[in-house]
């Protein structure tokens, strides 16, 4: 709950209030219409600049991006003329400098059509409609990545430190004696961490609908029948790492270099599968999360339903037969030979 929580208020991927500093050297009703306009977006909020200094304030990081309006700002557009508009913008960060520009460039585009002030009229005009989420709330998109991102960590966290502990306090000796097969006891935790997975889906899905307003967009069978498998895959990777795990401590580092991180940085849970650069890119096939975000927001955003995504629906029941085979295999090679 506090995973989801944390992620689904703090992290947000459009830029909003970006601090820029204005020096209007026109000063006039044109130029401070100019700059109302600017600040009428919401995306930026006005922060002073630091003495005279245009670049101060991008120095001290207190400014994302200076823009200077020059004293013949007025004079020249009534008089149809060209006029520069001088924008610093701090490029630390490429991939805001970029939405800096952006806004500013489409800002300053609607400013001179809505005044009066365009020279010409443009010989293309593009009608655009967004499919979807047409409100562009961030919360359809991190949300849903956030709940797989929380199905994977725990039930594989929690089936690795069940498996390891056996091996630690020698009961799983017994196993091994007993008539059980490795995949008899296999299948039986994986039965028992695919009930407590299915509980904590019914938590954060349901916390996700209240405060989010997270709802089917269209057939939820996908969903449904996704969201069981793959927190048996998430089982399944936590007995793998379990039964090769001697102790706890490298179970929990196991889980949180392999499964977290890779969850985390390689699913196109933040950042898009397709901008991983090779050779990371490769090891992205494997992530069951990759193919349940696909799900889970398809599901929320998206609803296309089984035609657009059967494949990761396929891809992660076929991890969940290798990490199962893995783990039967490690397990097998232990079990002491019976009679």
């Amino acid at each position: 709950m506090l995973t989801l929580l944390i992620f689904g208020y703090a992290i947000r991927l459009e830029a909003k209030n970006i601090p820029i500093a204005i020096q209007d050297f026109s000063n006039t009703p044109l130029s401070r219409s100019y700059v109302e306009r600017l600040f009428a977006t919401n995306q930026f909020q006005p922060t002073p600049l630091i003495g005279q200094s245009r670049q101060a304030g991008l120095d001290r990081g207190t400014a994302k991006a200076t823009i200077v309006i020059p004293t013949d700002f007025a004079d020249k557009i009534k008089g149809a003329q060209p006029s520069s508009v001088q924008v610093l913008v701090d490029a630390t960060d490429v991939n805001n400098a970029r939405v800096i520009k952006n806004y500013i460039e489409a800002t300053t585009r609607f400013f001179l059509r809505n005044s009066g002030l365009q020279s010409e009229l443009p010989r293309l005009t593009l009608h655009t409609r967004i499919w979807f989420n047409p409100g562009r709330k961030e919360s359809l998109y991190i949300v849903p990545g956030t709940c797989a991102l929380i199905l994977w960590v725990y039930p594989s966290l929690l089936s690795a430190l069940a498996m390891v502990r056996e091996k630690e306090q020698g009961t799983i000796v017994q196993v091994y004696a007993s008539s059980l097969s490795a995949t008899e006891l296999i299948a039986g935790k994986a039965l028992a961490y695919l009930l407590v997975g299915l509980s904590e889906a019914a938590i954060v899905i349901s916390l996700s609908a209240i405060l989010f307003q997270l709802w089917f967009a269209g057939d939820p069978t996908p969903f449904i029948l996704g969201t069981p498998l793959y927190i048996l895959t998430a089982s399944m990777f936590g007995l793998m790492l379990g039964a090769r795990a001697n102790n706890q401590t490298a179970a929990v580092q196991g889980v949180a270099l392999v499964g977290f991180l890779a969850a985390l940085l390689l699913s196109g849970f933040i950042y898009p599968v397709s901008n991983i650069p090779f050779p990371l890119s490769l090891i992205s096939t494997i992530v069951p999360a990759r193919y349940y975000i696909i799900i889970i927001r398809d599901a929320f955003v998206r609803g296309t339903g089984w035609v657009g995504i059967w494949f990761p629906m396929l891809m992660l029941l076929i991890l969940c037969l290798l990490l199962f085979d893995m783990t039967r295999r490690n397990l097998g090679r232990m079990q002491l030979p019976s009679d």
